[in-house]
């Protein structure tokens, strides 16, 4: 039984080596239409998310001198530091959209 196993496990490698050697089309030949939807689409989703935090940050920071007028200047700082932080995210995103357009 275990010699007619090893024969068909052998015999099915020899036939299906053929299989493995065609040869297709070369990447990326023309198959590059999800490489812009994701793009599209990813950078959609980069540029709301960092609309929707920036907005946030903005409203807290607004608040929070509104609330506290002596602590105006290091939440304005701490602002202004989410706020690059918030952006690199959509900037990073940018980057990484032309890099594997490119």
């Amino acid at each position: 039984m275990k010699t007619k196993l090893m024969m068909l496990l052998a015999a099915m490698m020899v036939l299906a080596s053929p299989m493995f050697a065609q040869g297709g089309a070369a990447p990326g030949a023309g198959n590059n239409y999800w490489i812009w939807i994701a793009s599209g689409f990813s950078m959609a989703f980069a540029s709301g998310l960092c609309g929707l935090a920036q907005a946030k940050a903005v409203a807290a920071a607004c608040e929070g001198m509104g609330r506290n007028p002596g602590a105006s200047a290091s939440i304005r700082f701490a602002l202004i530091l989410g706020l690059v932080f918030i952006e690199s995210l959509a900037l990073y995103t940018f980057a990484i959209v032309f890099a594997k357009i490119g």
